[in-house]
């Protein structure tokens, strides 16, 4: 499903928004970092879902552009049938950021989507922002035209917060092939939370602040799921589930106006809050991301806070624009990865199935999966909640606390480095130092959940039924 919250920056400590969110999938997943690339001229790029997905459709292409831009994402290996690899966004060097969130459409839309439906789906929408807009808006503008051109691809219905330093943008695209999708610009005042994504009441027309095609409203009405005179055209009432916002939405949205009306504001520590709380935060959170959104001196200074899993147990960590690569800890392993159970990292069986060789490298395999550590410490956790979960929540914080601190030391050598156009250097330090940061937190992963887990024997609390335990949790 997803989760995603946008902060303004009238309600933020720092004078910038804020983008924060994690994905829900339960397959693997990966950090990477995806390069500035030029392609040829006549590129195609394929896109959509299979006839195998939980809603089937056809593979097809689109025309690839001259260039895709530099990006920092997480990538999975599974979701409803959807080709992987799988992403729900990221931030790319010019500072756009995309969270892709689930948002359900009528079931008499899903009921209506053909099974050889074509054209993106939701996660080559993220990818395609990230690799293409410069700003929200043309994030936007670019959904908006290649469902006009080739359609969508939907596993039921979906949306994106698609944000800027200088605003944000809520876009849902519609099951059924109408070619239906909407959008809501959010503000400096804005405070939106995402789960599933939703929009209200908009205009009988496009305005600055809300898009949607012509055929809006009118295919509603010719549906007769929409009377005009009724009332006016409620999104969520007459294209989604009807729910309006769901209550974790609305006990996150109402938690951060309350933070955001003190004197000090919105920082770091609530944003995390809003997507670490066990509240809202368990196993199904496969990854957490936080984005601040500004625009620095040089765009390799651009930062993403990330946690391998769910941040309830897990430190968020920042990654820099600029670095050159990830620790293979954090990359692509084999744990939790869709086929690889029927893989080798052996080639005896390829000249007959050459599906029969992992994807994943055994120079990379060899090292620990961040991914796998951090989710035994998660459910070690979660077996022994009091006092072990607020344990290691609390231990996290005070590691992000002063990482903090540290990024702003960091930043402002990278910074003197590009100043002096020392470009490769201010790369090799960026690189370095967020490495380091990854390493000595999983070092720390490591180290816990063998304590953990001692303590866990030791209170003959292992949990052998088939239910799991976890916290209680909104949704």
């Amino acid at each position: 499903m997803s989760y995603g919250i946008y902060i303004g920056r009238n309600h933020s400590a720092d004078g910038h928004a804020w983008l924060a969110g994690y994905g829900d999938e339960p397959s693997s997943h990966w950090l990477e970092i995806a390069p500035r690339t030029a392609h040829a001229p006549g590129t195609q790029i394929e896109v959509g879902v299979s006839p195998g997905a939980d809603l089937p459709g056809q593979r097809s292409t689109i025309p690839q552009v001259a260039e895709t831009f530099r990006h920092l994402r997480v990538s999975y290996s599974y979701y409803l049938g959807v080709p992987a690899p799988i992403t729900n966004g990221g931030l790319n060097e010019h500072g756009v950021a995309v969270r892709d969130i689930w948002s359900t459409s009528r079931k008499a839309l899903i009921k209506m989507t053909p099974p050889d439906q074509c054209g993106p789906n939701y996660s080559d929408l993220a990818r395609l922002v990230l690799e293409r807009a410069r700003a929200a808006r043309e994030g936007v503008d670019l959904i908006a035209a290649l469902i006009a051109e080739h359609g969508y691809s939907c596993y039921g219905g979906n949306s994106h917060l698609i944000a800027d330093p200088d605003e944000a943008w809520v876009v849902i695209e519609f099951s059924g092939a109408q070619k239906l999708w909407v959008a809501e610009r959010l503000g400096p005042d804005s405070i939106r939370a995402s789960r599933p994504g939703y929009i209200g009441v908009i205009p009988d027309s496009p305005t600055e602040d809300f898009l949607f095609p012509d055929h809006f409203i009118s295919f509603a009405t010719e549906q007769g799921w929409y009377d005009p005179a009724q009332g006016p055209f409620d999104v969520n009432a007459v294209y989604g589930d009807g729910k309006g916002r769901w209550d974790g939405v609305a006990w996150i949205e109402n938690e951060m106006r309350q933070r955001a009306a003190r004197p000090e504001k919105i920082s770091l520590r609530d944003v995390i809050f809003a997507i670490a709380t066990q509240r809202l935060t368990g196993d199904t959170a496969g990854y957490g991301q936080v984005v601040p959104l500004v625009h620095p001196g040089h765009d390799a200074l651009r930062v993403m806070w990330h946690a391998p899993v769910g941040p309830v147990t897990a430190p968020l960590v920042p990654v820099f624009m600029g670095m050159t690569e990830i620790p293979l800890e954090y990359g692509l392993h084999r744990y939790l990865t869709t086929g690889e159970s029927a893989r080798f990292l052996d080639e005896r069986h390829a000249e007959r199935n050459g599906d029969t060789v992992s994807l994943v490298a055994q120079g990379a395999e060899v090292t620990h999966s961040a991914f796998a550590v951090y989710k035994r410490l998660m459910h070690l956790a979660f077996q022994l909640q009091e006092p072990l979960l607020g344990e290691i929540y609390a231990h996290w914080r005070r590691s992000e606390e002063r990482l903090e601190a540290d990024l702003r030391d960091v930043l402002r050598s990278a910074e003197i480095l590009l100043h002096h156009k020392e470009e490769r250097l201010a790369r090799r330090l960026l690189t370095v130092q967020s490495s380091e940061w990854l390493h000595n937190a999983l070092r720390e992963a490591l180290s816990l959940a063998e304590a953990a887990e001692m303590r866990v024997r030791n209170r003959g609390a292992l949990n052998l039924s088939s239910a799991p335990l976890k916290p209680a949790q909104v949704w």
